[in-house]
């Protein structure tokens, strides 16, 4: 399996690593399928593995933890912050308080002193990214953390944190995870641009699309399509494009005599931001397929096809994305001049929203 280097933080991790989103929901696999499913991607190559306290309101980490016991020194461990682990409105979010409580619960849920890459989940822009960065500094200075990233960042927000850690002489965020597949080329226009600029590192997820890259006749029929419901409704036309452009995929990998999954994985894989994408299988046979496309490497006369099949920068339906709503979109007292008795706002500042 191919070893690229994680951004600018110096850690060695395969192309190919394994996103635990998976564990610990009623209808995942066991503790124990998941345990042997991710030592059988370590015996594999695989040396990234992926997580966050949210998924499964912390089961996910606890099974992660279960499976990298002995063989801690292997992983490289990362794991996400941020989305709310509870009905408190302290209970997330990128303030010194939360964090701080938030890398306590992951280190022991994990089963570790220490973890690899701790990313911001989604943007807070309720907290000021200063404030974020040096509780972060604070912790990779103790030995909690070794490296920081973001995740489903905007360009523009992920120079906001690079001039906030140049402002504040913290630690600097060294890697982006964002949603890339042939399905969802958005990515290609400005976030990975910023990321190669700034010498960070992409760990994208999804390249399967939810489902609809993995080569069934009928993608609307598995179980994501129960879980992302907007993302397959047939009456949303493009969705339908959707369906289309698989079909023209599915040719050209018969064509190429490769499953489908592996001309995906060998898309996201060919973009030189790409530091390593995460695979999400949820069964050992899932995984078997998927490690088993490590070696796929696709040609420019593919890349071309493709890109005639899904346009370069596009995501064809953005309903698949997972943003943060920023407050200009959020709070309309942001969108609009007020002559008379206009309301004192906080938001001369791009990271602060006005309370409501």
């Amino acid at each position: 399996m191919e070893q690229r280097t994680l951004g600018a933080s110096g850690i060695v991790v395969s192309d190919i690593a394994f996103g635990a989103m998976n564990f610990g929901f009623p209808g995942g696999p066991s503790d124990e399928q998941a345990v042997a499913m991710v030592r059988q991607a370590l015996d594999a190559g695989v040396n990234l593995v992926d997580t966050a306290d949210v998924y499964s309101q912390g089961e996910s980490e606890r099974v992660v933890g279960l499976a990298i016991a002995g063989r801690r020194d292997e992983v490289v461990l990362a794991t996400k912050f941020g989305l709310p682990m509870g009905e408190h409105p302290n209970e997330s979010g990128g303030s010194a308080r939360w964090v701080r409580r938030a890398v306590e619960g992951s280190l022991r849920r994990l089963g570790t002193d220490y973890i690899d890459l701790y990313q911001m989940h989604r943007p807070d822009y309720r907290t000021d990214l200063e404030e974020t960065l040096s509780v972060l500094t604070d912790l990779v200075r103790e030995g909690k953390v070794r490296a920081i990233g973001s995740s489903t960042f905007p360009a523009e927000l992920i120079v906001s944190a690079q001039w906030a850690a140049d402002r504040s002489g913290s630690r600097r965020f060294v890697t982006e995870q964002p949603r890339y597949s042939i399905f969802n080329r958005r990515p290609e226009t400005h976030v990975f641009p910023t990321l190669q600029s700034f010498g960070m590192g992409a760990l994208t997820y999804a390249p399967l699309a939810s489902g609809w890259l993995t080569g069934r006749s009928d993608p609307t029929g598995g179980q994501r399509a129960q879980m992302e419901k907007r993302a397959f409704d047939l009456a949303d036309p493009a969705n339908q494009t959707k369906v289309r452009a698989a079909g023209r995929l599915r040719e050209l990998a018969d064509g190429m005599g490769v499953p489908m999954t592996h001309l995906a994985l060998g898309f996201v894989r060919s973009h030189p931001a790409v530091s390593t994408v995460l695979i999400g299988a949820r069964t050992p046979e899932q995984l078997d397929d998927l490690l088993a496309g490590a070696d796929v490497v696709l040609d420019d006369s593919v890349l071309d096809r493709i890109d005639e099949i899904v346009e370069p920068g596009t995501d064809i339906n953005p309903a698949d994305n997972f943003d943060a709503t920023v407050p200009a979109l959020a709070d309309k007292r942001l969108r609009r001049r007020h002559t008379i008795s206009r309301p004192a706002l906080t938001h001369d500042r791009p990271n602060v929203v006005p309370a409501t």
